[in-house]
């Protein structure tokens, strides 16, 4: 496996989280590419830390199906299952549903401000043909929600299936045919601030559902 650019030290007081959250991003973003080796003393160099956490990220990125180990030969980045892919889309969509029919009421004049001001950098991010600017827009405005939301079970769920999705969604939104969540991000927050419940939480929803064309490709 080659080894990636040095990163700055993991915090010790979120180590399994960093060492998990750094290990997925990198095989989001294609720094560690599907069938790529994943050596524990390797990342361990790389992360500047001990093994064990790397461990626990590997069994963690492997249940999310990120990795896949086979016992006693070796652990490698997986290839995009589409199925798993389909799943995964089925399972975000819902939770952002459930998230934005609970947190319709909680969301402060200070929170839409923030989803319309994700929502301009995710259109900016798309015009510039920027794919990791748009993800991480993308991320902030729905996560407001699901933050308001304060549903833990929900937000685990989303954590785990969500990195499913992004070496997806990092394809679409390398071209401008993310465009259309634009519109949907705006009406979503419209309606959040009117406070129609359902509408709001169909309309999120939608926006996670137009990423299905794409795994049946």
């Amino acid at each position: 496996m080659p080894v990636p650019s040095p990163q700055p030290p993991v915090s010790r007081a979120l180590l399994r989280d960093d060492v998990h959250r750094r290990v997925r991003d990198a095989i989001v973003d294609g720094t560690l590419g599907p069938g790529e080796q994943l050596r524990d003393h390797e990342l361990a160099a790389w992360l500047g830390v001990s093994r064990t956490p790397v461990r626990e990220a590997l069994l963690r990125l492997q249940q999310s199906g990120l990795v896949a180990a086979l016992p006693g030969r070796s652990t490698t980045v997986a290839s995009l299952d589409t199925r798993a892919a389909r799943d995964a889309q089925a399972v975000v969509a819902q939770m952002h549903r459930l998230a934005v029919h609970e947190a319709v009421g909680q969301l402060t004049a200070d929170d839409l401000a923030r989803m319309r001001a994700a929502n301009a950098r995710f259109r900016a991010a798309l015009e510039a043909g920027d794919a990791d600017g748009a993800l991480a827009a993308d991320d902030e405005l729905h996560g407001i929600p699901v933050a308001a939301a304060g549903n833990a079970a929900l937000a685990a769920v989303l954590d785990q299936f969500t990195p499913v999705l992004r070496r997806v969604e990092r394809l679409r939104f390398s071209s401008l045919s993310g465009r259309g969540s634009v519109a949907l991000h705006a009406r979503l927050i419209d309606l959040c601030e009117a406070g129609d419940r359902e509408a709001a939480a169909e309309v999120s929803h939608q926006t996670w559902q137009t990423l299905a064309p794409l795994l049946d490709t």
